[in-house]
């Protein structure tokens, strides 16, 4: 069955719908392009569909311009389409910091279009199902009565789920704020599958961006966020942050229970023992603290090496790097099963 919301599903179905002539394929491909990718047009069409792709397919696709020929037929002009289909072929593990404008602005794309499926708790209520391991034997009960003492159907019961709650604390500071920025593309994406995301940035204090991302598109949620910070690219206070998060009573209720993901390479500026206290304080509000750090790269033995990583690490539960497309890639995967 054809996923409506994976960018490469919809391609493919067009493309066997469409095109009847290889002579075509190009055009469609430029189309297609163009539609939905916003490339090799000056102005975005208004009737756009924005589309996620599925957080665990494949990086990169193969699409040639032309059918396959006969064995030993050379094909020409060749186009690789990744995530958005593009003219560019796209390095999931080349790092952000070695990438050009352009390319910076086809990952942010590739991030906002990510399928972030809402990570679910179970809760002490219970249903009735038609499967499971654990008979519901009053529902039963109630059930024979109504026919003669003869039971009709097993049922189950199972405790219900909810959604778990995510809450972002992004470092837009100078050192920070265009990793933040990639981050806060897939806040925007989680945003769109779970309303139960909140966003904040801070540098030296904390703001609340979530009405910004709430925008249709994220090119306008971005401008917005932006817009809504004061201090971006500027100093770091992380404790003072975390500190402002935990300590008033309307935010810190955001993150009862919640999944926090802190988005810093931890250069603090601010007092180590604020750090220390806010970060113990929030360890034992969320459900999970999880921490974003590009120094971490690919390094799998990565040892805290700055002051405030080192004072945070106690109380983090995970560490993710956010250096290149793939760990973003991976970051989201593991999130969606975080409940």
């Amino acid at each position: 069955m054809l996923n409506a919301s994976d960018i490469m599903d919809v391609y493919w179905s067009g493309r066997i719908a469409l095109v009847r002539k290889k002579d075509n394929i190009p055009l469609y491909n430029k189309r297609f392009q163009a539609f939905f990718l916003d490339i090799g047009e000056n102005e975005p069409d208004a009737r756009k569909v924005k589309l996620k792709s599925s957080a665990n397919a494949g990086a990169t696709l193969e699409v040639p311009n032309v059918e396959q020929g006969l064995p030993g037929e050379v094909i020409e002009d060749e186009t690789r389409l990744g995530y958005m289909a593009s003219a560019a072929d796209i390095s999931r593990h080349k790092a952000f910091a070695d990438c050009s404008d352009e390319e910076i602005n086809r990952f942010r794309k590739l991030i906002s279009m990510l399928k972030v499926s809402p990570p679910k708790r179970r809760t002490y209520r219970t249903q009735t199902t038609p499967k499971g391991k654990v008979l519901d034997m009053r529902r039963m009960a109630r059930e024979a009565m109504r026919s003669l003492g003869e039971p009709k159907d097993l049922m189950y019961i199972k405790r219900k789920e909810k959604l778990r709650s995510i809450v972002f604390i992004l470092d837009v500071s100078g050192s920070m704020a265009d990793y933040s920025r990639n981050l806060l593309q897939l806040a925007y994406s989680a945003r769109r599958a779970n309303t139960k995301v909140e966003v904040f940035c801070f540098g030296t204090r904390l703001t609340r961006i979530t009405k910004s991302i709430d925008k249709r598109t994220p090119d306008e949620a971005m401008r917005l966020a932006g817009e809504s910070v004061l201090d971006w690219d500027g100093g770091t206070r992380i404790g003072d942050a975390i500190a402002a998060f935990v300590k008033e009573s309307r935010r810190s209720r955001l993150g009862r229970g919640a999944i926090v993901v802190i988005c810093s390479d931890g250069l603090d500026q601010g007092e180590p023992q604020a750090l220390d206290k806010a970060m113990q304080t929030l360890s034992r509000l969320a459900h999970k603290v999880i921490w974003v750090n590009p120094h971490k790269g690919d390094n799998e033995d990565y040892k805290p090496n700055t002051i405030g990583m080192m004072i945070a690490d106690p109380y983090i539960d995970r560490i993710f790097s956010g250096h290149n497309y793939k760990s973003i890639e991976e970051f989201a995967r593991e999130l969606s099963r975080m409940g």
